[in-house]
């Protein structure tokens, strides 16, 4: 099939890091005896990363995408199996390399963002954030040096970044053993620290010289400039999704797209026919 080409679909070379993956994964549904798949795999994702990057509701994907219904099917089974982690990790890794760093990080940093959500989200799931007076869900995070995504946790507004950051020094040293430092801003209590002296991890407060004014990088600008990646996806401005799993999916989609234009520097579509000129203009 030919149609013309958005600015979010994967490239030929950006196909090509995860294609393995999605191989892998639909030969083993094929194992299973499931019958022959109809849509590609390659389309599949270029409709995520469409929902991903404009912030359009899913029944608003454009026709010549498969059905909005099978996309997100796809969608929500390669969050349930950990496809979709599995692709963010490994093109961690590539990036990492690409940057001369090990595959495995040693530092990490910590931070926390308070959003809005929309009127799907269970009452349950929101909460107020007190101090930026934000009703919705908080994301907290923790990065490599590079900005990439180590630990993403979805919870309530209202939860501390305290509690959050807690549960982020748990889960990074479960799934990051070789990280032994962390930074942190002045925002996390000193249980956040003792957590890491419990889990091996040395948790420092990275506080600003009060003297200086202005924009000047310290030890945490990284996650700060993570947060400003993700807001470059227009579905992750506020969040849309029902459930808690599936938004922190998203999360990972749009670092998936970031990282892919990060390991090959190209942003070009290479993998369609030319359209049939129908007289409109290119879409550069």
């Amino acid at each position: 099939m030919s149609r013309a080409p958005y600015r979010s679909d994967l490239s030929d070379a950006r196909w090509a890091l995860i294609e393995p993956v999605m191989s892998g994964w639909r030969a083993a549904r094929r194992g299973l005896g499931i019958s022959e798949p109809v849509h590609d795999l390659r389309e599949i994702v270029n409709a995520i990363l469409y929902v991903n990057r404009t912030g359009i509701a899913w029944e608003y994907l454009p026709h010549d995408f498969p059905p909005f219904k099978t996309v997100y099917d796809y969608y929500a089974k390669w969050e349930k199996d950990g496809t979709t982690e599995k692709i963010h990790d490994l093109l961690r890794g590539t990036a990492r390399a690409a940057a001369g760093r090990a595959s495995e990080p040693s530092a990490a940093i910590l931070d926390a963002q308070s959003v809005k959500t929309s009127s799907n989200v269970a009452e349950s799931d929101q909460g107020i954030d007190a101090g930026k007076k934000i009703k919705g869900r908080k994301r907290h995070i923790a990065t490599d040096t590079l900005g990439l995504l180590l630990v993403v946790l979805i919870t309530a507004a209202s939860v501390h970044d305290t509690a959050g950051g807690r549960d982020l020094v748990d889960r990074l040293a479960d799934r990051h053993a070789g990280v032994s430092k962390a930074w942190v801003d002045r925002g996390y209590r000193a249980s956040v620290a003792q957590r890491g002296v419990d889990r091996g991890i040395d948790v420092q407060v990275v506080q600003k010289d009060p003297g200086l004014k202005g924009f000047h990088p310290t030890l945490r600008w990284p996650v700060e400039r993570t947060f400003g990646w993700l807001m470059l996806h227009r579905r992750l401005v506020r969040d849309y999704e029902t459930l808690p799993e599936r938004s922190r999916t998203m999360i990972h989609w749009a670092m998936i797209d970031n990282m892919s234009r990060r390991i090959t520097g190209e942003t070009i579509q290479t993998w369609r026919d030319e359209p049939a000129n129908s007289g409109a203009p290119p879409q550069i």
